[in-house]
């Protein structure tokens, strides 16, 4: 067993922002797991190799009761008790119900359903960049908007109220928010989804909160309102930070790639393919997810033994060459849809094929109606969120050629 020990990489490869911790490929080619010591004070056995972070998100001898990327943040408590209807931190018979009670409202048939409305959204969003003209910032005028506004229909949020839960999830997000600011933060968000969850409690409306409360109740598992308040504010921070982000980073990367980005352009329907590829590349969930060993587990040929921190280098793992040949180039023709971009096992994201969904459309829409699409500033000049739990850039000045 390889017990080096040193300090988990935090940074994206120097030589490309794109790229995860330049260290990840050496730790892939060590024997064992190397212990790093982590941010959050504790030491944890970083699992890098495809096969072995699948085997390690399947065991279940190891919990996911720490927050999914607590080891990154300095100062964070592991050993905090898991609130009612915190998805992402529960296990066994717990997790199992509530996932359960949420699985139909992301079939794929229901997701489908929503295709010409994301469709609307984007076309939406497009004609107003195109009347505007550039220069623009992508994120604010249309990768932030989009999710947001199908989340907010999804869960019946008022979308007036967008500005406020953005702001206050960019500090829930961040690794380096003040403790002061984190905790206001999780006061006006709690406040926000506590409000909305009582009035549909009260007369619940044909939205996925509304029906997961009748649901719920005609299964005799009613939920409390702790419970809704925690599911509400998990889908949606999860349904709009991670597609943002990947909307903005994944044109960023497209447009330093132009013969991919022609390929696109050229045939909007590999938009299917492109997903899962850029997915695969740019792994937004950038620290990777930690867990604990509640019993003696094996992983590879390596014996963990039960109180053990283990963390899934999910990056790290989508450019394992063995699965990936080529793994650190985009090919947008590359069937990659084992990627772990959503994770893996009975925490893999619920919300998948909606944020497939939601990108799908942009790939095959944004460069094909602003074919000249480029950047308004030098490269240099982006600036990206090497201190968020979900990668990205904090804003993307784009321009184009005027076909008016």
């Amino acid at each position: 067993m390889d017990t080096q020990t040193g300090a988990f990489p935090t940074a994206r490869d120097a030589r490309c922002p794109f790229d995860p911790p330049a260290e990840y490929a050496e730790l892939r080619e060590r024997e064992g797991t190397a212990a790093l010591t982590c941010p959050v004070g504790v030491e944890a056995r970083v699992v890098s190799r495809y096969a072995d972070v699948r085997a390690m998100l399947t065991n279940p001898n190891l919990s996911s009761h720490a927050a999914p990327s607590t080891h990154v943040v300095a100062g964070g408590v592991l050993e905090r008790p898991v609130a009612p209807g915190s998805l992402l931190n529960m296990d066994g018979a717990g997790h199992a119900r509530l996932r359960r009670l949420l699985t139909p409202e992301f079939t794929v048939k229901r997701i489908q359903a929503m295709r010409p409305y994301v469709q609307r959204l984007v076309d939406d969003h497009l004609d107003a960049l195109l009347a505007h003209g550039g220069p623009v910032d992508l994120v604010a005028d249309f990768a932030l908007p989009i999710p947001s506004l199908v989340i907010c229909e999804l869960l019946g949020v008022d979308y007036a109220d967008r500005d406020h839960f953005q702001e206050q999830t960019a500090v829930l997000v961040g690794t380096t928010s003040d403790p002061e600011a984190l905790a206001k933060a999780n006061q006006e968000v709690v406040g926000f989804m506590t409000n909305l969850v009582l009035a549909k409690v009260a007369a619940p409306t044909d939205d996925l909160l509304g029906r997961l409360i009748v649901r719920a109740r005609e299964n005799g598992q009613e939920l409390s309102v702790e419970e809704l308040v925690t599911l509400g504010i998990t889908l949606l921070i999860a349904g709009h930070e991670t597609t943002a982000n990947m909307i903005g980073l994944s044109t960023l990367a497209l447009l330093r790639q132009p013969d991919q980005l022609e390929a696109l352009r050229a045939d909007p329907e590999l938009a299917g393919t492109a997903v899962d590829e850029m997915l695969r590349y740019l792994s937004i969930v950038q620290f990777g997810v930690l867990r604990q060993a509640i019993g003696d587990v094996t992983i590879g040929a390596e014996e963990i033994k039960a109180g053990e921190w283990l963390v899934a280098a999910l990056s790290a793992g989508n450019r394992d060459e063995s699965v990936f040949p080529d793994a650190d180039r985009i090919d947008l023709k590359r069937e990659a849809t084992a990627h772990l971009a959503f994770g893996y096992g009975i925490h893999q994201c619920l919300g998948q094929q909606l944020a497939r969904v939601e990108l799908q459309e942009v790939f095959a829409r944004l460069h094909q109606r602003i074919p000249t699409l480029r950047l308004a500033v030098p490269f240099e000049d982006v600036e990206f969120k090497n201190d968020a739990l979900v990668y990205g850039v904090r804003a993307l000045p784009v321009t184009w050629e005027d076909a008016r």
